[in-house]
């Protein structure tokens, strides 16, 4: 399962941005099946790049609990980039990057060929949770970025999850942080606070999507308390962030403008024609108020992982 989705809930890479989620970023839950993922693969593989210096940081973090793990588990991988970001922060490991999509993974195992990992990094195509059963052996780190909102029952999706960890591997639980920022409250067109309401209008999509899931559980989003109930034991939990101050490179304005269009097309029925012609000039490549064009445009965004250890 790709998770790369709209605003907040995956820029990855997503995969989220892991990126992708959201990361991110995209597209959107309903009718997930429908997206042709090849075509989002180039944007889903330069948002994660984007992010590429926080994850680096993130793994740099899970290295002093799992100094040397045998086997790094991707769910929800999407095109690879943080596939092969673990390839290259754990060099005596070997990775497998797990989605739902197949022309992503082929786009991962391409990467990890262009870097020289190809001897060490594999694929699983498949849906969450099930897939993992697939796996050779179990993971001595299993990375879930912006993935398990993506599944009906979280705490029975943690539970296979820990499943499949070797006795004393970690879990690694991307989810949540804090709403990207990318203007001023006051951009000089439009009512102020754009950025927060949007936030707002995505909060009550999110919970529309969770709802609508196959399967689905409400669930209080205490992670710690849900990885304790899936029988691990929560070792630490942590906020990474990307700082990209203005003036931002052309990478960084494209995805800012990715991020905004998909908002303004699933999030159109819940803005005010106000708010909808504001986002129209912030996406209009000819408007010097556009993202493309003004030189206050930034980014700003806060991720959380939660770690949890299988008992030995």
């Amino acid at each position: 399962m790709a998770h790369e989705h709209h605003g907040e809930h995956g820029e990855h890479g997503g995969h989220d941005g892991q990126g992708r989620h959201g990361q991110h970023a995209h597209h959107g839950h309903q009718g997930e099946t429908d997206i042709d993922w090849a075509v989002m693969a180039p944007m889903l593989e330069s948002q994660a790049e984007l992010f590429a210096p926080l994850f680096r940081t993130v793994m740099a973090w899970l290295a002093q609990e799992t100094p040397r793990p045998g086997q790094i588990v991707d769910t929800g991988s999407g095109p690879g980039v943080v596939s092969a970001l673990f390839a290259e922060s754990f060099p005596g490991a070997r990775v497998v990057a797990v989605d739902g999509s197949g022309p992503l993974l082929e786009r991962a195992r391409a990467r990890a060929a262009r870097l020289g990992l190809t001897d060490r990094f594999g694929t699983l195509t498949g849906e969450l949770p099930d897939v993992l059963a697939e796996l050779d052996y179990p993971a001595d780190l299993l990375w879930a970025s912006n993935s398990l909102h993506h599944l009906g029952d979280q705490r029975a999706a943690l539970a296979a999850f820990a499943e499949h960890l070797a006795p004393g591997g970690t879990l690694a639980l991307l989810e949540g942080g804090l709403p990207a920022r990318f203007l001023p409250r006051d951009i000089g067109i439009g009512r102020p606070g754009l950025q927060a309401r949007l936030d707002a209008v995505e909060s009550e999509w999110f919970a529309r999507m969770r709802a609508e899931l196959p399967g689905t559980v409400a669930e209080a989003e205490d992670w710690p308390a849900l990885l304790t109930a899936a029988g691990l034991k929560h070792s630490g939990t942590r906020s990474f962030l990307l700082d990209l101050p203005a003036p931002v490179d052309d990478r960084a304005r494209t995805y800012v403008a990715a991020v905004l269009t998909r908002l303004r097309e699933a999030l159109d029925d819940g803005l005010d024609a106000e708010d909808r012609a504001t986002l129209d000039r912030l996406l209009d490549p000819e408007d010097e108020a556009s993202v493309h064009r003004r030189t206050d445009v930034f980014v700003l965004k806060a991720y959380t992982v939660y770690t949890a250890v299988r008992p030995a």
